[in-house]
């Protein structure tokens, strides 16, 4: 196979997955950006693009010290990304896309377009536990996007307002554009552009739950899936842009900038020292979405009121060993159960082996993307029992809107009940709240 597939931005030249039966296509551009500038998508390219290996990562904290010395942040190095080698740039809005190796132009496969979390200050698209989902072997082509992160991708100053109409939330702002782009090549894949789900984990999922609620995005998706951060709090609300600007503009002043241009011109690895540095002394350097008016129009918990969130179906849910296990599960489960169409909730549960920390933040994913190979860990059969349940599922619902996995237990709509995944045989059941609580006070959350 020569793995050439002519999208309208030209030919694109792919690679063989990571699965048996899959190809990947690696590190398409899809969009450009200068700094705090906002995306403009590609639309064409000569001669035939080389999709056969990772592009840069967004630059972010790591990209500044050896994450094998830096003891804090171990734990989520050594479980996604030891052993391999990333870059990182500015120039960094690329996707990678996943396809049956059958798969043919037209065929209207459905599509799941995945956002990595990360706090919105790290991570990458082609982490270990991304880096070939077994979603094409179940019919389901499947997306991973890089998006800008930390100050690069969510600086928010009245001198960029004046200049666009509109600052902040760039990175937001690339994940968009990178579902247009999906959304207009990817029928030259095998997929259909009329049947896209988006999923995120963590600040992945709160990125999809702006989406899901933002005038911007209607018509890019059918169907959006939310792990560990989906759902709306008033403890959460995004804030009005205007707020963060004291914390940017003494930000530019610590990195010696007098004006935009200076800063704008600042060296990345200065950037983010000033960055670091300013957090210690000044209140707002979250770097998160804000309300700028025009993506983001108004906090999640007043689009639920007043029924602005888009009217698709949902899945989303948490882990047992989570960041603030009752609250994140409650936002979840609460937001599928407040939708007029069918959505559904989870609750994951597997202790994973090789360690006593159980259910942490972010440990869902080896078992979603059915990735488990990639692993250090000793997984066991009732592990790769437990992702094929999970795979199933999820692909189902990114073909239909109904979860199933055949010989699995029907997946209820969420009400009192969340479908509970791990320990015990799948099942439908109403996990402890006051277990959670219990966890939420004494467990030292794993979370990057």
């Amino acid at each position: 196979m020569n793995y050439i597939v002519n999208t309208p931005c030209g030919p694109v030249q792919g690679c063989p997955g990571r699965v048996s039966g899959t190809i990947a296509y690696k590190g398409i551009r899809y969009a450009t950006a200068g700094r705090w500038e906002y995306p403009k998508q590609v639309t064409a390219w000569e001669g035939t693009y080389d999709a056969t290996r990772y592009g840069h990562c967004s630059y972010q904290p790591r990209a500044f010290y050896d994450e094998e010395q830096n003891k804090k942040k171990y734990f989520y190095y050594n479980e996604f990304r030891k052993g391999e080698h990333y870059t990182y740039s500015e120039d960094c809005l690329f996707l990678n896309i996943f396809t049956p190796d059958t798969a043919r132009a037209g065929q209207k496969l459905p599509v799941i377009l995945y956002i990595h979390g990360g706090g919105f200050t790290g991570g990458c698209g082609h982490e270990k536990h991304f880096d070939g989902p077994t979603w094409p072997t179940k019919g389901v082509i499947g997306v991973t996007i890089n998006y800008r992160l930390g100050p690069m991708g969510f600086v928010t100053l009245p001198e960029l307002k004046e200049e666009a109409g509109v600052t902040g939330n760039y990175g937001l702002y690339d994940q968009v554009c990178a579902m247009q782009w999906v959304k207009d090549n990817i029928a030259s894949f095998g997929g259909d552009p009329e049947n896209i789900t988006i999923m995120g984990q963590s600040a992945g999922a709160m990125s999809v739950q702006q989406h899901v609620c933002s005038p911007l995005t209607k018509g890019l998706f059918q169907k959006a899936v939310m792990s560990s951060g989906g759902g709306v709090s008033k403890l959460m609300a995004s804030q009005p842009v205007e707020k963060s600007y004291e914390f940017w503009q003494a930000c530019m002043k610590k990195a010696g900038c007098e004006n935009l241009a200076q800063f704008r011109a600042l060296d990345p690895e200065q950037l983010f020292e000033a960055w670091t540095a300013t957090k210690k002394e000044v209140k707002g350097g979250m770097c998160s979405p804000c309300i700028d008016g025009k993506l983001v129009v108004m906090s999640g918990f007043d689009a639920l009121e007043q029924g602005k969130q888009h009217k698709i179906p949902y899945m989303a849910g948490s882990t047992s060993h989570d960041m603030m296990v009752p609250i994140l599960f409650s936002m979840a489960s609460s937001w599928c159960a407040a939708q007029e169409i069918p959505s559904y909730a989870w609750f994951f549960d597997r202790k994973l082996p090789g360690d006593n920390n159980g259910a942490w933040h972010s440990s869902d994913l080896w078992y979603w993307f059915g990735t488990l190979p990639n692993c250090w860990r000793p997984m066991e059969k009732k592990d790769y029992d437990l992702s094929d349940q999970m795979v199933s599922y999820l692909c189902s619902f990114a073909a239909t809107g109904t979860p199933q996995s055949a010989g699995h237990p029907a997946w209820n709509r969420a009400g009192k009940q969340a479908l509970i995944l791990g320990e015990k045989p799948t099942h439908m059941g109403k996990p402890s709240t006051a277990k959670m609580a219990i966890t939420m006070l004494t467990n030292k959350a794993v979370g990057e």
